[in-house]
């Protein structure tokens, strides 16, 4: 199988667990970086998504091409101010429309939360992220950080793989609902900041540990 094919075949299986995870409806979506290029899912339900559909992008591009959905600005945007992101995930957990209404950002609360950046910014526009400069904003809110939180318009992760990237949007649908459980219960306690840089060194070998069972756990059954 050609690299871009494989990719794609990774993009495709991303989004649909993404979709089985219940953390899209109709909407979101899933890239990877292929060199000056990258592979984005259409606007399609993700949960019948299939690698043959997946759109090729060029991240130089001014235009959009035929099939690729409207906020692949954020996707490009992203991966432009970011060398380092390989995947990019869009979702809306219910989670961070409610963590977005009373936050500006999110500290990690628990170790896991850690694995999305040493605090999830909380982007301040509103709006659908269709045009290249909404979404260079975003990109901008984004930083060095590995997830955001879009105020009223769900969120975006990062990763090295769609996998990885996906699995960053469920810890950010957890982060944002601890979040809120915590304000309600009392005052937040963050955690330290040498506890943080502690979970964060741990982080890739368990992220793919989490990926794995995230995708066991949404696609067992599924192959009789």
């Amino acid at each position: 199988m050609r690299a871009s094919a494989a990719l794609a075949t990774e993009v495709a299986e991303a989004a649909r667990v993404m979709s089985r995870l219940s953390l899209v409806t109709a909407f979101g979506h899933v890239s990877a970086r292929l060199g000056d290029d990258i592979l984005v899912t259409p606007p399609v339900d993700l949960t019948y998504v299939g690698a043959g559909e997946v759109v090729l992008v060029p991240l130089d591009a001014n235009e959009l091409p035929a099939g690729a959905p409207p906020e692949t600005w954020l996707h490009l945007a992203v991966y432009r101010s970011r060398p380092d992101v390989l995947a990019v995930a869009r979702a809306q957990p219910e989670s961070s429309f409610v963590a977005g209404a009373v936050a500006t950002e999110l500290a990690p609360l628990h170790g896991q939360a850690s694995w999305l950046g040493r605090r999830v910014p909380v982007h301040p526009g509103t709006r659908l992220l269709r045009s290249a400069a909404l979404a260079a904003s975003a990109a901008d809110s984004l930083g060095d950080s590995e997830a955001l939180v879009l105020r009223g318009n769900g969120g975006v992760t990062t990763g090295v793989t769609p996998g990885i990237a996906v699995a960053r949007m469920w810890l950010l649908d957890v982060a944002c609902r601890v979040h809120v459980q915590a304000r309600q219960a009392g005052e937040p306690r963050p955690l330290a900041d040498e506890d943080v840089d502690a979970w964060r060194a741990a982080a890739p070998a368990l992220l793919d540990r989490l990926w794995a069972h995230l995708l066991r756990t949404t696609t067992e059954g599924r192959q009789a």
